[in-house]
């Protein structure tokens, strides 16, 4: 695996590239796939596209081949959040291959043979071999990996290669799909005048404000039945996906006293045989926290481990520090060796295994890099030498002028809590389940009496993985939707570090907000448009017959303001009322016009002088269609899911 080799020393590449392709073109916002992805379609099924059902063994499949990627690529798949970006290229995958392509498809769009033969080797290479490869692919690369890919047994390659494949062919649909986009963006001749007209015509406005302001009146009344009335016909704004409401204590497993003091005396105990030691990397491993590393570290760099060691390190003459206490970790610092080195070198490198690897570097580009782990050798390698690190040959040219770095080994131990602590805080958390009895009124009454705090959480959402600050919570999830309304959880352990305890309050079920929950932010609306048709009826009576503002603000007890230069286009930059500018600009020059009713208030105005501008130009029309039609773009494969009814259960199963 020499080329694959090759990618991963050479360019970093991270596989996640080729699963991810999709998104080159279009991206998607995590919460606009969550509010597509959200009904159960089977029990057993992870979930549902365009009417064909996920079996979890089909997506387990594709979880365990992009984990399988990830590793090839020296990435492990490790921790909760690596293995949720797994599952979500997986899920990914789906959508493209049951909704994406064949709408693609339908829509007429297709790629040949031929034309995924000119993307993988012609003149229209594909965009992701020139990301995947950083623009250095050729044809001889690409023979040396299929070759490769033949003589492999144990098909690792050919998952890898067909995923390439896979991704260049999905990427090419997108790109066509983009084009269309494109294209299809038209603006003739009269709308780009428009544009350029509307946004080039100024005009100079004075105006007299009557604010609503914030004091209740109690002469507006909104009835149930227009709240109502205002629910049935903008329901779509009340969609909500299923949810659940919780309270929950959480009780944290953290050190006592004895925990901290038994890590200080750890490090105290060991601290001769770290001051003498002849083999720190054997001696780290026994007895401390922190490994050894032949990291080269310049002044500054070791205040990420502590600014004490820093300190130490580089303003003491001293090679072994004292005991550092840095909250309820213990540290010793020793100066294992000094010396003048570079931050970057100048370097030629290729695989190991090649015929010729004179020929091979001499043909080779040269390129920068800093210090990475694994490779701190070439950082003081002579110019021009040739060293071997990890199947790959390297030629040193050049390096950056070298400064003052050390080599250190850091005795480290972090407290940890002990058997008898975590039996402690168990039995904390025991006493609050045992006294609830899975009962949430019992769990009220037996948080007051413990001296604890139930921690609300509304509307929970099924995917959710974390409770304020405690992450990888998913257990509380999944049992708060099997629960029932009122009971209480037994005790949850989350990552070792956490016992939860959750009580359900309510159900949310997938579907519209129930009127009742949504009722007061209705009334709200309601009584603002109200208030704005009083106070638009009052100004109008107070001002009948004027027709100048100084007399207008007299009579509402205000003052004349002016602003000047405004646009149609100003809505965000002027800091006057939406409703005013858009009513404002297209009024004839001299004329008081109003009452017009704002979002913040009822205005008066007079147009007092128009100008025409050549700033905004038929380029800068044409610039913000285009980002308007980008717009459009991102949210196509949203609005595919939506009318394909795409149904995420993902959140039931991990």
């Amino acid at each position: 695996m020499a080329v694959l080799e090759t990618i991963r020393v050479k360019f970093g590449i991270v596989i996640s590239v080729l699963i991810a392709v999709a998104l080159l073109s279009f991206i998607i916002d995590p919460s606009t796939l969550q509010s597509v992805s959200n009904s159960m379609s089977s029990k057993y099924d992870v979930g549902e596209i365009d009417g064909k059902s996920i079996s979890y063994a089909d997506f387990q499949a594709e979880v365990e081949k992009f984990t399988t990627l990830s590793e090839m690529n020296g990435n492990p798949v490790q921790g909760e959040e690596a293995l949720a970006m797994v599952r979500q290229q997986a899920w990914k995958q789906f959508i493209d291959n049951y909704l994406f392509i064949p709408s693609a498809k339908a829509a007429g769009f297709n790629v040949g043979e031929e034309e995924m033969f000119q993307l993988m080797s012609g003149e229209m290479m594909s965009n992701v071999l020139m990301q995947v490869f950083q623009g250095n692919l050729n044809k001889d690369l690409l023979v040396q990996l299929e070759a490769e890919v033949a003589a492999d047994e144990t098909g690792r390659m050919q998952m890898f290669w067909d995923n390439l494949l896979d991704a260049v062919n999905k990427d090419q649909f997108y790109t066509k799909y983009q084009s269309l986009f494109a294209m299809s963006s038209f603006t003739n001749d009269l709308m780009l005048a428009d544009q350029v007209k509307g946004n080039n015509n100024t005009f100079d406005v004075e105006f007299v404000m009557l604010p609503y302001g914030f004091a209740k009146d109690s002469t507006i009344v909104v009835s149930d039945k227009e709240i109502k009335a205002y629910y049935d016909a903008h329901k779509d704004m009340y969609k909500q996906n299923a949810s659940r409401d919780i309270e929950y204590v959480v009780f944290e497993i953290v050190p006592s006293a004895d925990d901290i003091a038994a890590a200080n005396n750890a490090v105290a105990n060991s601290y001769e045989a770290f001051a003498q030691t002849e083999n720190m990397k054997s001696f780290l491993l026994s007895y401390s926290d922190r490994q050894y590393d032949n990291h080269w570290y310049k002044a500054g760099e070791l205040n990420s481990v502590s600014k004490n060691i820093n300190d130490y390190v580089f303003g003491k003459d001293a090679t072994v520090s004292e005991i550092f206490e840095n909250g309820t970790t213990f540290q010793a610092v020793r100066v294992m060796e000094s010396a003048m080195v570079p931050d970057s070198v100048y370097v030629k490198y290729v695989a190991s295994n090649v015929e010729d690897v004179d020929a091979a570097l001499a043909e080779a580009t040269a390129e920068w890099i800093p210090q990475i782990p694994g490779f701190e050798a070439l950082m003081t390698a002579d110019k021009n030498a040739q060293m071997t690190i990890n199947g790959m040959v390297f030629q040193v040219l050049d390096k950056t002028a070298p400064v003052a770095k050390k080599r250190v080994a850091i005795l480290e131990k972090t407290a940890q809590p002990s058997d008898a602590t975590r039996s402690s805080f168990y039995a904390k958390a025991n006493t609050l389940a045992t006294k609830s009895a899975g009962k949430y009124e019992k769990f009220q009454t037996a948080v007051q009496e413990e001296g604890l705090y139930a921690h609300p959480f509304n509307k929970m959402p099924e995917g959710a993985n974390r409770l304020g600050s405690v992450e990888h919570t998913k257990e509380v999830t999944r049992w708060a939707f099997d629960a029932k309304v009122g009971e209480v959880s037994n005790i949850i352990s989350i990552d070792n570090k956490y016992y939860v305890i959750a009580a359900l309050k309510g159900v949310h079920k997938e579907g519209y907000t129930p009127v009742a929950e949504v009722a007061t932010r209705i009334e709200s609306v309601l009584y603002q448009e109200k208030l704005a048709e009083k106070k638009a009826a009052e100004v109008a009576e107070k001002i009948q017959g004027m027709t100048e503002l100084e007399a207008v603000a007299e009579a509402l007890g205000t003052t004349v303001s002016s602003k000047e230069d405004v646009t149609f286009a100003s809505f965000t930059s002027s800091g006057l009322d939406n409703k005013f500018i858009g009513a404002a600009s297209v009024a004839e020059e001299g004329v008081l016009n109003g009452p017009v009713k704002g979002n913040t208030g009822v205005y008066v105005y007079k147009v007092t002088g128009r100008s025409e501008g050549a700033f905004f130009t038929e380029d800068d029309a044409k610039n913000r269609d285009m980002q308007m039609n980008y717009s459009a773009l991102r949210m196509l494969l949203p609005v595919m899911m939506d009318a394909a009814d795409v149904k995420d259960n993902t959140a039931r199963f991990y």
